[in-house]
């Protein structure tokens, strides 16, 4: 299965954690660095293009300012993320020189992916440093983002630039060999999951959380990226990057870390940036036969199927949509917007325009704009 995978990839993805890079002493580890610029030279030299999106700032800038501790508050992170940017790049243009590479930094923020234009605007960038020959390093811009725009942690953003850029392979280096049925820093008896058919309510239970003072994902992250890469139709390869070799030995198909296949059924680019791209703005909150039609037999949503609005948003924004428990199973683009919601919930499509004395078409959500999750 997986060679017959690689077989076919010529656009990878590598996701790089504070754990990866940083050495027992908390600073930036040249050797891994070093090494890691050997391989994707012989990545590239076989054909391939390679993204890096690498944590290590705010690590670096803990090493530079000498401080005891990952910094709590946003000023604080932000002004460590300043201080160790440069750090971090200074060390990947030395790295990557020795192997004739040159490296570009992209910083990006939530809304940046979130914004049509300037989504198209980033994957133009992007392609063109590969047209170049440039390896481009993305990362969260950590002095501007605020939890507004914040993509919560490197293991999302990895997930989106592989779809941003549509690459055909994720892959996640930690700390430890792949997935693991239970936490294995705890349970003695854990064991190492070599290949996963689908990302499972029972494997996302079994999930570590995070065990470092330097990183912000634990495994649950990585599940959540390779579930939205999946949906993409990508794999995702999940290893220990601590290991010297292993990246090679992962992308030559060798049995090594977890391989997580794609999905059968896949999203289109569209669906794919509103169900994991876009910030929800609000919620609706549906009955039960709305819910079954949306979710069983792919009709719209109309407003005689709301019960409720939640939250103030405009005509076009993103909203999740609930069930009657709260439970969110869709996500979609409104042809409404939370006023015009609540005037007309409950009513039926004819009675649209004599509640509001007008009427931009019959559905709050068309089905071309609905994701169910």
């Amino acid at each position: 299965m997986r060679t017959k995978i690689l077989e076919s990839v010529r656009r990878i993805v590598i996701k790089i954690g504070s754990r990866v890079l940083t050495n027992d002493a908390g600073s930036l580890d040249r050797d891994f660095l070093e090494s890691l610029a050997r391989e994707i030279g012989q990545q590239r030299k076989n054909g391939r293009e390679v993204i890096i999106v690498s944590s290590g700032a705010i690590a670096a800038g803990i090493s530079e300012l000498g401080l005891s501790e990952r910094p709590k508050t946003i000023p604080q992170k932000q002004a460590t993320a300043a201080v160790g940017q440069s750090r971090l790049m200074e060390e990947y243009e030395q790295a990557f020189s020795l192997h004739g590479m040159k490296v570009a930094q992209v910083l990006l923020t939530g809304d940046d992916l979130a914004n049509r234009l300037r989504f198209l605007n980033a994957r133009a960038t992007l392609d063109a440093l590969l047209t170049y020959g440039v390896v481009p390093v993305i990362n969260e811009n950590d002095t501007v983002a605020v939890e507004e725009i914040k993509f919560g942690d490197n293991d999302n953003l990895s997930a989106l630039v592989t779809t941003l850029m549509e690459a055909d392979l994720l892959v996640i280096l930690t700390d430890i060999d792949g997935y693991y049925d239970a936490d294995p820093r705890t349970n003695p008896d854990a064991r190492l999951v070599p290949e996963v058919k689908a990302v499972t309510r029972a494997i996302e239970r079994a999930a570590a959380g995070s065990g470092s003072n330097v990183g912000t994902g634990g495994m649950i992250t990585k599940l959540a990226a390779a579930k939205r890469v999946g949906r993409f139709g990508a794999p995702t390869m999940i290893i220990n990057g601590r290991k010297q070799g292993t990246l090679a030995m992962a992308l030559d198909g060798q049995d090594v870390g977890t391989l997580f296949q794609p999905c059968t059924e896949c999203l289109n680019r569209r669906k794919h940036w509103i169900a994991y791209t876009l910030r929800a703005r609000g919620r609706l909150f549906v009955d039960t036969g709305a819910l079954v039609a949306l979710s069983r037999h792919g009709k719209s949503l109309l407003p005689s199927g709301v019960t409720r609005v939640e939250g103030d948003f405009g005509r076009g924004a993103c909203v999740r949509v609930c069930g009657q428990d709260g439970t969110e199973f869709a996500k979609g683009l409104v042809d409404y917007s939370s006023r015009e919601i609540g005037a007309i919930l409950g009513r039926k499509t004819d009675e649209i325009e004599g509640v509001l004395g007008y009427r931009y078409g019959d559905e709050v959500i068309h089905r071309d704009n609905l994701v169910i999750l």
